[in-house]
């Protein structure tokens, strides 16, 4: 008996000490914010919670959105054994004496056995690999948890067994719903304190925590522990001591994986869609998070090429410009340059002309399409090339008015290079119409 009231003890004195995080996490599925959209009321994961019908899951999000907090809550409902281990401090090993005790339970009496892995991209293709054979036969149900795309870091074989459901970034609002419940939530261990929290400092520490709730909750139990209470007792949080208690606004985001190409992708695209001010957004992202100047300067300079081409030529010249006093200059300043050479290529004239039109010939050059250099243009420089005629019936451009002359070049105007009536291209677009022109007068 004293050795169960000790355990109990050391139990209790355990759960007080964890962090806030994890004494005022979701005790309901209703307690569990921001995912409506995959545990609103008769949504299929919620049903099959419910019913505790789970079948292997793949959870993924950015940290602090709910997807450990959902596992337990499935651990609480479920009727199987759950198993829970963390992929960054777990092996093999590990995982055969947790599928061996699930194949006992299941012989035994039948019982089910859910392994829940946390961070389960940290495990490599080999231990991927070895819950393959034990999700198929049913020994184990998986739930795994990961901040990547899944997509990318879960083995196909893995993937096809399990349903992905993709957990959204929290809001401000639902993080501040969060932090109110945890100073009620007797759970929090805040009951025996009076205190009184002002709506802008919650809204200041939802907002710097950027949508992980962990970092909001703990930002919170700071400032209540280290707030001294008032002569009436009340422990007073205001913006102030909000913001001592987070410093700085966390930054999600991994410079490596999904988020990183993500926030690239979302970069070009502002500048192709002609809003500065959302490209100077993204490229600043990249840049607080670490990204290296030259890789925003390369895709300033691809968008410029790409998306600007000849309706503003200038704009490939302010990129390579940038990129190039980027290598020298570098951080801080280097900034200023990117962001001269972003919002020039935003603001620009479009015209994707040029890529279209060497991908069109990129094609027709796989697929075979031979077209044969005509003998007037090919080379006459090296000895015998004149008994072949190389190069016979070639005329000069130069020496005719205007640096023009009807001549085959092999492919007909028109085939791949379609200028638009944009910017420059307009002037281009009227120069090979004149070309045309006078091409059709001369074969009359």
């Amino acid at each position: 008996m004293g050795e169960d009231i000790f355990e109990y003890s050391a139990a209790e004195r355990m759960r007080r000490e964890a962090p806030l995080a994890r004494r005022a996490a979701p005790r309901t599925i209703d307690d569990l914010v921001g995912q409506e959209h995959i545990l609103a009321p008769g949504k299929m994961l919620r049903r099959a919670i419910e019913a505790d019908r789970i079948t292997s899951l793949i959870l993924f999000g950015p940290p602090g959105c709910g997807k450990t907090a959902l596992a337990r809550l499935i651990a609480m409902r479920t009727k199987s054994a759950f198993e829970n281990i963390n992929a960054v401090t777990s092996g093999v090993k590990d995982l055969r004496a947790i599928i061996d005790g699930a194949k006992q339970r299941r012989v035994a009496d039948g019982r089910r056995t859910i392994v829940f892995v946390d961070e389960i991209h940290r495990f490599n293709r080999a231990q991927q690999d070895a819950l393959l054979p034990d999700v198929e036969n049913g020994n184990i149900t998986l739930i795994g948890a990961t901040t990547e795309n899944p997509f990318f870091s879960i083995v196909s074989p893995l993937l096809s067994r399990s349903q992905v459901f993709e957990l959204k970034k929290l809001d401000t609002e639902a993080i501040v719903r969060l932090l109110k419940r945890a100073l009620t939530l007797p759970e929090a261990g805040f009951d025996n304190l009076a205190i009184v929290a002002d709506d802008e400092a919650l809204a200041h520490l939802a907002n710097s925590a950027d949508g992980d709730a962990r970092r909001a909750l703990n930002a919170l139990e700071i400032a209540v522990l280290t707030t001294a209470p008032n002569e009436d007792g009340t422990v007073h949080i205001t913006l102030v001591v909000a913001e001592e208690s987070i410093q700085r606004k966390l930054i999600h985001y991994d410079g490596t994986g999904d988020e990183h190409y993500d926030v690239a992708s979302a970069f070009i695209k502002s500048m192709r869609g002609g809003d500065p001010d959302s490209a100077l957004y993204w490229m600043a992202l990249m840049l607080e998070a670490g990204d290296e100047p030259r890789f925003v300067a390369r895709r300033i300079c691809i968008c410029a090429a790409e998306d600007v081409g000849n309706a503003d030529p200038q704009a490939l010249t302010v990129a390579v410009a940038a990129w190039q006093a980027c290598e020298f200059i570098g951080m801080p300043e280097a900034r200023i340059l990117l962001a001269q050479a972003a919002t020039y290529v935003a603001c620009a004239q479009k015209s994707n002309a040029a890529v279209v039109g060497i991908d069109s010939a990129t094609k027709d050059v796989r697929e075979g399409k031979t077209v044969a250099v005509p003998t007037h243009l090919r080379d006459k420089s090296y000895s015998g090339a004149q008994r072949l005629g190389r190069g016979e019936g070639y005329q000069y451009a130069h020496d005719f008015e205007g640096g023009y002359v009807t001549q085959d070049y092999g492919v007909p105007r028109w085939t791949y290079y379609h200028p638009t009536d944009r910017g420059k291209e307009t002037e281009f677009k009227a120069r090979l119409e004149a070309m045309d022109k006078r091409d059709k007068e001369e074969e009359k």
